[in-house]
C-alpha cells in the first residue's frame, strides 16, 4: 500500500500523467528520514482538499521528494457530510475518537466543552488543544490515504452545537430511536458524543428543543472513545459508502 503525503500547493494543472510533483518541507523530511522513502517507490500526494495523485518517486535529492504522476483524480466531498462533535474527555479518549473518526471519513470534528467534561480547554489551552487535534487529524488522513483533511473547528459550547446547520444526531443510550431507523436527509449530519459521565439532562433538553434527534446504537453503553466511530461505521453502511 502506497503512503500518502500532503502538498497544499498542489493544483489540477500539476497532476497530469507524466508530470512531476514535489513534496517539500516537513512532509519531505519525514518521508526521507523517517519513512526512508527511496527512488522507485510508489506514493500518493494530495492537496488535502480532494485532489489525489499517484506515482513513482524519481528523486529525493535536496530534501525534496519528486514524484512522477501516473494517475490523478479530484474527489468531490461526499454528501451528506458526516461531522463529529466530540466532548472533551480525560486522558486520550477524545483523541482516540477523533483519530478513528478521521479514518472513517468524517468531514470535520468539533471539540465540545460539555457540562460533564473533566478535561477543560481554557485560555491558551484552547488553541493548543485544537492544534493537537488538527495534528491527529492530519496524520490519520495520511494513514488512511484520504484525499480530504477534515476540518477541526474551535471549541464549542452546547449552545453553539444546537445552532449547527443540518441534521443533529445526539448519541444517548436511553434514547428510544435507533440510529439504524433515523432518516438520513440533508447535506450535513452531525453526531454529538458526550463525555465519560454522559450528557447532562439539561443539555439533552437543549438539543431536543433545537430539533436534534436523540439516537442509540445497541444495548451496550460504549465509551466516549468508541461511540462516535461506531456510529460513523453504521452511517457509512447506511449511506452505501461501505
Amino acid at each position: 500500500m502506497a503512503s500518502l503525503y500532503l502538498a497544499s500547493d498542489l493544483t489540477d494543472r500539476d497532476v497530469v500523467a507524466g508530470s512531476v510533483v514535489q513534496v517539500t518541507g516537513d512532509e519531505a523530511r519525514h518521508a526521507i528520514t523517517v519513512a526512508r522513502v527511496r527512488v522507485g517507490e510508489k506514493l500518493s500526494v494530495s492537496d488535502g482538499d480532494g485532489l489525489l495523485a499517484f506515482g513513482t518517486v524519481t528523486s529525493t535529492e535536496g530534501g525534496i521528494v519528486s514524484v512522477e504522476v501516473e494517475s490523478a483524480a479530484r474527489h468531490p466531498a461526499p454528501l451528506p457530510e458526516l461531522w463529529l462533535a466530540q466532548a472533551l474527555a480525560k486522558g486520550d479518549r477524545d483523541e482516540l475518537a477523533v483519530q478513528a473518526a478521521t479514518e472513517l471519513g468524517v468531514a470535520g470534528v468539533i471539540p465540545w466543552a460539555a457540562e460533564r467534561s473533566i478535561s477543560r480547554w481554557e485560555g491558551v489551552k484552547a488553541a493548543k488543544g485544537r492544534d493537537r487535534w488538527a495534528s491527529i487529524v492530519r496524520e490519520a488522513t495520511k494513514q488512511s490515504i484520504r484525499p480530504r483533511v477534515p476540518v477541526v473547528e474551535p471549541i464549542a459550547s452546547t449552545g453553539a452545537l444546537t445552532k449547527l446547520p443540518g441534521r443533529i444526531l445526539v448519541l444517548e443510550p436511553d434514547a428510544t430511536t435507533r440510529l439504524t431507523e433515523v432518516e438520513l436527509d440533508g447535506d450535513r449530519i452531525t453526531l454529538v458524543v458526550g463525555p465519560e459521565g454522559g450528557i447532562a439532562p439539561r443539555e439533552l433538553d437543549a438539543f431536543a428543543a433545537a430539533g436534534a434527534t436523540l439516537v442509540r446504537l445497541g444495548p451496550e453503553v460504549l465509551r466516549t472513545s468508541t461511540a462516535g466511530p461506531a456510529a460513523l461505521a453504521v452511517l457509512n453502511t447506511r449511506l452505501g459508502r461501505w
